[in-house]
């Protein structure tokens, strides 16, 4: 199966972002973890379209940046992921980050759930944001060429 992916955006307007450069990242830091990409989908979406899909498919009532639904089959990636932009807005402000880099964070976030990286139990948080930062430092050297 050959890399497949997916972008839309559910009531807000698309974000500004270098998809071929995203895919082909995505594809990178899946290979680092000895995954391969399937099919990935991303629904950018606003807090109101998250937390119906969080009430819905999960019975949690609260917003959240990324909900990512798993589809994988052995060490092929496969899903959908489900990004608020308002609340990844709302932690990069939080957070004094850049909201283009918080962006970029959730998106490979889900890729790393997807790759088997959990992040609420003990030290899990820690692996995860470990992970994170050595994918973003990826994407930077690609966006660079370094």
């Amino acid at each position: 199966m050959h890399e497949r992916f997916f972008w839309q955006a559910e009531g807000i307007e698309m974000p500004r972002l270098d998809f071929p450069l995203l895919e082909e990242w995505i594809g990178l830091v899946a290979a680092a973890h000895h995954r391969t990409v399937g099919e990935l989908s991303y629904i950018f979406c606003n807090d109101e379209y998250i937390l119906s899909v969080n009430r819905q498919f999960l019975n949690h009532d609260y917003f959240t940046d990324i909900i990512t639904f798993d589809y994988c089959r052995g060490q092929m990636l496969r899903g959908d992921m489900v990004i608020s932009l308002e609340t990844v807005a709302s932690n990069a402000r939080q957070q004094g980050a850049p909201y283009m880099e918080e962006l970029w964070r959730v998106i490979i976030h889900g890729v790393l759930h997807l790759c088997g990286i959990n992040d609420k139990g003990p030290g899990e948080r820690e692996v995860m944001e470990a992970n994170e930062n050595a994918a973003l430092e990826m994407l930077h050297r690609l966006q660079y060429g370094v």
